[in-house]
């Protein structure tokens, strides 16, 4: 998968054509404040919740400003997903020989982003893949190439962390039962603990250790994928 490519004329149209600017107490309308702004009506609206007129209202500019800038909505939704998973890397410098703990701090900061902007995480199954992105999976890809997972196996294993990321943060973005509701489903499983006697003895309803689980599910993978 690739970013889609940027249409050549209009960018040549946009350098020579700039509209002017209209006095206002709003700064300059660019790519990087409409990403912004539309991040900002993202979190708080959720994807349908993003137009171009609310999104020039919010700019303090009109819808056809904004076209000078990127090409639609679509446009504007790949933007702002590769901006929100922009990677940092680790505090460490070079090229760690923790590639567990690459690899971890690596999947916990995109899990981490993903819940910060819950929208991304149903954006990126369909989007086209940004820089940032397409880097996050080059540098998990070498990470665990150096570890030694062969060439053969690697695609097999960026998909099977990707879609372990991936579910367990959709799962925990959609799953807001209250404590008290937790407890109830917990006691009628009490009650019906005949039937279903390992999740009863688990408590399995009752576990919001979100990130514990995470991670211990991590490591699970991570075992796999360990050179033998």
């Amino acid at each position: 998968m690739a970013a889609k490519p940027r249409s050549a004329s209009k960018r040549s149209q946009r350098t020579k054509l700039q509209p002017i600017q209209e006095a206002s107490s709003e700064p300059p309308l660019s790519r990087e404040r409409i990403v912004a702004i539309a991040v900002e009506l993202l979190d708080a609206q959720g994807i349908d919740g993003l137009t171009m007129r609310r999104l020039a209202d919010r700019l303090g500019s009109g819808v056809m400003s904004l076209y000078w800038h990127v090409d639609n909505k679509e446009d504007v939704f790949d933007l702002a997903l590769d901006s929100v998973l922009e990677y940092r890397g680790s505090p460490e410098t070079g090229e760690s020989l923790d590639w567990r703990g690459d690899v971890v701090y690596m999947l916990e900061d995109w899990r981490a982003r993903m819940l910060r902007h819950p929208w991304s995480a149903s954006l990126l199954p369909r989007r086209a893949l940004g820089p940032n992105i397409l880097s996050r999976l080059e540098m998990l890809s070498k990470t665990l190439s150096r570890a030694g997972v062969a060439d053969a196996d690697l695609n097999a294993a960026i998909w099977s962390l990707w879609n372990y990321v991936m579910g367990a943060t959709l799962t925990r973005a959609s799953f807001d039962l209250s404590e008290e509701d937790r407890a109830a489903a917990q006691q009628r499983l009490t009650h019906l603990s005949e039937h279903y006697p390992t999740i009863e003895r688990s408590r399995l309803l009752l576990d919001n250790d979100w990130d514990g689980a995470f991670r211990k599910g991590l490591d699970f993978l991570l075992d796999g994928l360990s050179p033998r």
